[in-house]
């Protein structure tokens, strides 16, 4: 017996039904980003393995997709018992599909910059895979829906995408969900003050996993690094800080009176919360979080995550400042801000709230039933010209049993069967039975599609 096809773990297949809500979703984030004077552009599924490597830390790279170079690739490659997977992989991969989508629109506006009106607004919704362990809300291949503003390095940018992140989950009915902020700058003047500024690297990608494994396993992780006791315990001002935001920012401003880079990243927060006082937002609770990381190493300023107060699932939305990004591809001096929409996250939130309206569904409206292939040629006749005024319409295939027919229309929620046999044929009419309330009338075609108007 052949054994039953599988699809690999962390990907899915998805029914017409939770289609119909993803469209849903899709639909209000295209028309948000549109509003905001965004432009759609796409790249491709897998890029070079050398754009990908390096700009997302030593934890993100581990997660990248390679993909095997084309024919016998073991051939061009030497190899021993001491030669290690990442000095194979160099000789055996040089693809990789994309990690976000962030780098390859980095690598983009690089290559296309002499065609490209700056300040740029772009927006891109496609699918990006990851190596990671499956779990509820984390999968290998998912939607990212990312809105970045490139070239320039003004402040409102950051406040459009707090904007856009309020609009879109305002409208998808999400009334409780935050709005995280922090600064790199405030991170960087940290560890500058605890002594360990070169260890900003470690600092970041521990404090990342706070909400997975909570501050004592973070200062376990980060003395396992190297990091002194001392310097470890003057972290508490992270996970301490309390009160209002104010309260917040004046106390990171005195715990950073020596470092210029922290008292800059204050200075962008305090613009953000500050301007915020007289913008209002419809849905969003806006919160300092000076333990917000984000472990990739491309932010340089702003941070930004969203979550959903009332769902365990992770952030929803992220994002920030990355003013250095493209000088890894030779372009210099081109800063920008982004933030992405946790699509396939959103959808579970949704869900598990109940707050997908109730969706039509796009099924067939008019099924004409098949009484034989002279019969059958009569209905298509008919059914193309229900085709013509963007009418669903379709004619069962073959002359099956009535039974069958009726039950097909039944299970795919068609409203109108059409029934056209030898003595419709010939007194011109035709009989429709309405599959909702299961009445039945003979008419004309023509009463039939003043019937659907």
């Amino acid at each position: 017996m052949a054994k039953s096809p599988t699809i690999p773990k962390g990907t899915r297949d998805f029914s017409p039904s939770e289609m119909r809500k993803r469209n849903y979703v899709f639909q209000i984030i295209n028309q948000s980003f549109e509003k905001y004077g965004f432009e759609q552009i796409e790249t491709p599924a897998m890029e070079n393995l050398d754009t990908l490597t390096g700009k997302y830390g030593d934890e993100g790279d581990k997660l990248i997709f390679k993909i095997l170079n084309s024919g016998d690739f073991l051939s061009k490659t030497t190899f021993n018992a001491n030669t290690t997977s990442k000095a194979l992989i160099s000789d055996i991969s040089k693809k990789a599909l994309r990690y976000d989508l962030t780098v390859p629109f980095a690598r983009y506006v690089v290559q296309n910059r002499n065609d490209i009106t700056f300040p740029f607004r772009r927006y891109q919704i496609q699918n990006v895979w990851r190596a990671d362990r499956p779990q509820k809300g984390r999968y290998r291949e998912f939607y990212q829906c990312d809105a970045d503003i490139i070239g320039t390095e003004s402040l409102f940018s950051e406040l459009e995408l707090i904007q856009l992140y309020d609009e879109v989950f305002d409208a998808l009915k999400l009334d409780d969900f935050s709005i995280k902020i922090n600064n790199r700058k405030i991170l960087s003047g940290i560890a500058e003050c605890i002594g360990e500024a070169s260890r900003l690297t470690d600092i970041t990608v521990a404090l990342d996993k706070l909400d997975k494994i909570g501050i004592e396993k973070v200062k376990q992780e980060l003395s396992l690094k190297g990091l002194s006791d001392s310097a470890i315990a003057k972290l508490d001002v992270l996970f301490e800080l309390d009160g209002s935001t104010d309260d917040k920012l004046k106390a990171l401003k005195e715990f950073l009176s020596n470092s210029e880079v922290g008292l800059k990243g204050v200075e962008e927060l305090s613009f953000i919360f500050n301007s915020f006082k007289s913008i209002d937002l419809k849905s969003a609770k806006l919160e300092v979080d000076v333990t917000l990381a984000r472990g990739l190493d491309y932010y340089t300023g702003a941070i930004i995550e969203v979550v959903a107060n009332n769902v365990n699932i992770g952030s929803i939305g992220g994002g920030g400042r990355y003013d250095n990004l493209t000088g890894v591809f030779g372009l210099d001096n081109m800063p920008g801000v982004g933030i992405s929409f946790g699509f396939d996250r959103i959808c579970l939130v949704l869900d598990t709230l109940n707050l997908f309206p109730e969706l039509k569904n796009s099924n067939t409206q008019v099924l004409f039933a098949n009484f034989g292939e002279s019969e059958a040629f009569y209905a298509y006749n008919l059914l193309n010209v229900l085709r013509t005024k963007g009418i669903k319409s379709e004619l069962y295939p073959s002359d099956e049993k009535m039974k069958k027919q009726m039950q097909y229309a039944d299970k795919k929620g068609v409203e109108f069967v059409v029934m056209i046999g030898e003595d419709e044929i010939k007194q011109n009419i035709i009989t429709v039975k309405n599959m909702f309330d299961g009445s039945q009338k003979n008419m004309t075609f023509e009463e039939f599609i003043l019937t659907l108007k």
